[in-house]
């Protein structure tokens, strides 16, 4: 596992570097292709100096870098710590070929499972929530140790947004039970079904303790049913988890209220909820207006489903 580990930030660490050189690289050339007209006429700088915002116009400049699937990784290592290393149920030459087939076969799905079945982040006091903090903590100092070759600073986050459809398609199997193509965990929240409960409360504490605390959003999603009736006790349960989120550290809650069995006729037909939005991940949408693969990570997320 330290091996395992020390490799992982290796990896980590030459992302943030080829992501600083792409930064330089979009600084260098944005002006030509996007000029900032918003910017330009509400900060000072542009006007007074006669540049574009994005062309040295304004006096600083900060760049988010969001990492992604921090729970399929922090989920995969307590998985690799706990069957492979502890238990040794599953030796490291059986994790690599079943993940090159993609847990082809009756064995392979078996031992998908079992990895699939240890707590994960999220649960409260697990393996993989110490995992997801060390993470972060690391991919934090990766970005913050220097600035990119150009000068400029950068901003850790946790804010996939769009893209765990895409990313999850571009990425193998991993030790954390997930198949190859599927999609990646969602921003900084937890694996869908992470508990059995789906405590919101777990969840907030969660996503609470993986802030990379450098001002870029690490957010919660949460997803609640408009069957909570409306009594003052219900107003203040949910007010009470929201100002809990942020007094342990949140930055942002990102919430749908949405109704379970309406969800599931809007995926089958949407044409019959035209005006049906949900809140997606940093952005909200007419849900008709989304693909079928965005509509069942929705519905996926908001059921707690695992995916398997």
């Amino acid at each position: 596992m330290a091996e395992l580990w020390d490799r992982f930030v290796a990896h980590l660490r030459r992302a943030v570097a080829v992501v600083a050189e792409g930064i330089d690289f979009h600084f260098e050339h944005m002006h030509e292709v996007f000029p900032e007209l918003v910017l330009d006429l509400l900060s000072h700088g542009p006007i007074e100096k006669g540049l574009d915002a994005s062309h040295g116009g304004v006096e600083h400049y900060t760049f988010g870098v969001d990492g992604a699937a921090l729970a399929t990784a922090a989920d995969s290592l307590a998985a690799i710590q706990q069957r492979v290393e502890k238990e040794r149920r599953i030796t490291w030459r059986q994790l690599v070929a079943w993940l090159d087939s993609n847990w082809a076969g009756l064995d392979g799905e078996r031992a998908r499972r079992m990895m699939q079945s240890v707590p994960r982040y999220g649960s409260g006091g697990s393996r993989a929530d110490e995992w997801a903090v060390r993470i972060v903590r690391a991919f934090t100092e990766a970005v913050k140790e220097k600035r990119t070759p150009g000068g400029h600073m950068m901003i850790p986050g946790l804010f996939s947004w769009a893209l765990s459809l895409a990313l999850g398609k571009r990425l193998g199997a991993t030790p954390d039970g997930r198949r190859a193509g599927d999609p990646i965990s969602h921003g900084a929240n937890p694996n869908n079904g992470f508990r059995r409960d789906g405590a919101p409360t777990a969840l907030a504490a969660a996503v609470a303790a993986v802030q990379p605390g450098y001002g870029n959003t690490a957010p919660v999603q949460i997803d609640l049913d408009p069957g909570l009736s409306g009594t003052p006790d219900d107003v203040t349960n949910v007010a009470a988890l929201i100002r809990g989120h942020f007094e342990l550290g949140g930055t942002q809650v990102n919430i749908n209220i949405l109704d379970r069995e309406q969800l599931r006729e809007a995926h089958k037909d949407p044409g019959r909820y035209p005006h049906l939005i949900v809140r997606v991940t940093g952005f909200s949408a007419y849900f008709a207006s989304l693909s079928p693969e965005f509509r069942q990570m929705v519905i996926d997320r908001v059921l707690g489903e695992r995916g398997d």
